[in-house]
């Protein structure tokens, strides 16, 4: 994978699923290292709600991912966009993608049982709006204007 950005894009330098990736493995390895390592709740139950959440997750990353093929236009934030979507599940939320990561990362957190690296979900998510989803609103802005000002207005964020 190329880590090259290109000028007309967002300029984000990273794949935003490393962050999300690296969080979790960081989280679940500081279970073994820590005495609060579980949420004390039947591993079936953490088992059905981590593989609900990962499943949803997945649907709706796939979703978005699929529709911007679709549409010809670049998934990476490292890498032009063309145009703004508006349907599928952009009609929801202006972030699918984000949000999809979110519910597999808590997915993977509950289903391995792993409170630390659920409880790091809330810093993600801020590192993830202030270094990638400003950004990206940044450069939409700039590309598309009032086009995107008009979407950003009907469309929330996350939900």
């Amino acid at each position: 994978m190329s880590t090259a950005v290109e000028p007309d894009s967002a300029g984000v330098r990273f794949p935003p699923p490393f962050v999300y990736l690296g969080a979790l493995l960081l989280g679940l390895a500081a279970e073994r290292f820590v005495t609060l390592r579980s949420f004390s709740i039947d591993w079936r139950l953490l088992a059905a709600t981590g593989a609900l959440l990962f499943v949803a997750g997945a649907a709706m990353m796939l979703a978005a991912a699929g529709l911007f093929r679709r549409l010809g236009t670049n998934v990476p934030p490292s890498q032009p966009t063309t145009l703004i979507a508006t349907t599928g599940p952009y009609r929801w939320t202006r972030n699918p993608m984000y949000l999809g990561m979110a519910l597999i990362y808590a997915g993977l957190a509950i289903g391995f049982d792993g409170p630390i690296a659920f409880a790091l979900l809330p810093w993600v998510l801020i590192a993830i709006q202030t270094q990638v989803i400003a950004r990206e609103e940044r450069y939409l802005e700039t590309k598309f204007g009032d086009d995107y000002r008009r979407y950003k207005a009907e469309v929330r964020r996350w939900l």
